[in-house]
């Protein structure tokens, strides 16, 4: 399936920017960002609606919706820095998940501009990897009269 759907960029000549699949029960949820005018993304929601299999296409992006990615930063480790790296990962609510004497690696979630924020000041620390998930979304949900907050 997602072969097929990267055709439909590809023949179009199409960017795709990011490309998150989600498996959920007999179902797969496709998270597909794609940067072009109005026209671009009509033509593409109309092209991908034709797949066998796809039963529905949505363009979220003007809603209200809960946005996030993942990144992976691998560091220097200069116990000069260290404390001052730590500091940082606490403020940005990220994780160390692997340390080593010379490197440190630090999970970050959250949505695109927290990305941006926390590699530009761990930049000056010495990055010397990162890896990073495309954006998955979910549209919020409407609050209801019944709703209990």
């Amino acid at each position: 399936m997602i072969n097929r759907i990267a055709r439909v960029f590809a023949r179009r000549g199409y960017n795709i920017e990011s490309l998150a699949v989600g498996l959920n029960k007999d179902k797969a949820l496709f998270t597909i960002v794609v940067s072009g005018t109005e026209r671009v993304l009509h033509q593409v929601m109309e092209q991908l609606q034709k797949l066998v299999n796809v039963l529905k296409v949505e363009d979220i992006s003007k809603e209200p919706q809960v946005e996030r990615e993942l990144m992976l930063i691998k560091m220097n480790a200069d116990p000069m820095y260290r404390v001052e790296v730590m500091w940082l990962v606490d403020i940005f609510r990220a994780k160390i998940v692997d340390i080593s004497e010379h490197s440190l690696t630090i999970e970050v979630t959250g949505d695109p501009g927290k990305m941006v924020a926390v590699q530009r000041n761990l930049s000056k620390f010495g990055i010397r990897e990162i890896a990073r998930t495309g954006k998955i979304a979910l549209r919020r949900e409407k609050m209801g009269e019944s709703a209990p907050f």
